[in-house]
């Protein structure tokens, strides 16, 4: 905790090239199955905690961004490839970080499942979150 009671969380890529702090916690977070997530990450699915921008302070570079359609830019790691973030242009407040990239990633829980119709077959979570089979309305 600093000194406004205010949690910092922190966390960063796999080489540590890019590092973040945040203050306080997400005002959303979930699991997307989506095509895009799956093959920008080579998993299953995703687990994303999404910010203000102002919450974000980037301590050492920004990632590198690609153009995974018109509206989103996908965040990586030029030196190690980590997918760390996603944006989306119609909402440019926003920040969306990879929960994976925490330090320590049980700080926050995501709490539903979008584009849940993407899921695998063999996939099977026991967990009790809400599920959607696109985007959450």
């Amino acid at each position: 905790m600093d000194d406004a009671n205010e949690l910092t969380l922190q966390g960063g890529c796999l080489c540590g090239a890019l590092r973040y702090h945040i203050k306080g916690q997400p005002f959303d977070a979930d699991y997307c199955h989506c095509r895009q997530c799956q093959q920008s990450s080579g998993a299953a699915f995703m687990a994303w905690m999404d910010f203000k921008v102002t919450q974000v302070e980037w301590m050492t570079a920004k990632p590198r961004e690609y153009s995974s359609s018109t509206q989103v830019r996908r965040g990586f790691c030029e030196q190690c490839g980590c997918s760390i973030s996603y944006r989306h242009t119609e909402h440019p407040q926003y920040i969306t970080l990879s929960i994976a990239t925490l330090d320590n990633p049980n700080w926050v829980s995501p709490k539903y499942h979008i584009y849940c119709d993407n899921q695998p077959d063999w996939l099977h979570l026991a967990d009790n979150c809400q599920r959607y089979n696109r985007a959450r309305s």
